[in-house]
């Protein structure tokens, strides 16, 4: 609903105040709609289609979610050991998704893989190179401190908070 109102926020009266966007809720209003879903399975209720429909659409996300990262290309393999190596590292992606998802639930913590996603997108691991003076390169890989939120998804996961120990080499420049 937040997209169909203009906040705003007075410090001086410490007000909130809001405007309704008319013409983005009428442009919505005439954009729904509704679905069709089509199947060849008669043994099923109405809900269950809906319900594996839903299932399908989160496991397609966790899939490009976690193929993205891992820089999996899409299934044009030609030998059955690729497909089936694909295949694996998807449905390996979509229970690593769902046992993040499922830990959060169980600490009160409602939210979703994409969410966490975005939250953790913050905290990155820098690669500083410093040029020496007798021609060597000094490189220090290590991550940003992290933040109060970060904190939080890494206490809920139960896993440490540092996610790289830095590490420091000279090379040539």
């Amino acid at each position: 609903m937040a997209r169909y109102y203009a906040l705003a926020y007075d410090e001086a009266t410490r007000a909130v105040t809001w405007t309704p966007q008319a013409d983005l809720q009428t442009r919505a209003q005439q954009l729904d709609g509704t679905y069709l879903l089509r199947t060849d399975r008669q043994d099923l209720s109405d809900e269950e289609i809906w319900r594996l429909y839903m299932l399908l659409t989160r496991v397609e996300a966790a899939f490009r979610a976690m193929k993205s990262p891992l820089m999996e290309r899409p299934i044009f393999h030609h030998l059955e050991h690729r497909v089936q190596t694909h295949i694996f590292l998807c449905v390996l992606a979509y229970h690593l998704l769902v046992a993040i998802e499922k830990r959060c639930l169980d600490h009160g913590v409602h939210t979703s893989w994409a969410t966490l996603r975005e939250q953790l997108s913050t905290h990155q691991v820098v690669t500083v190179v410093l040029p020496a003076a007798n021609g060597q390169t000094l490189r220090l890989r290590t991550s940003l401190t992290p933040e109060t939120i970060h904190h939080e998804i890494y206490r809920t996961l139960q896993i440490p908070s540092e996610v790289i120990t830095p590490v420091r080499t000279w090379g040539p420049a």
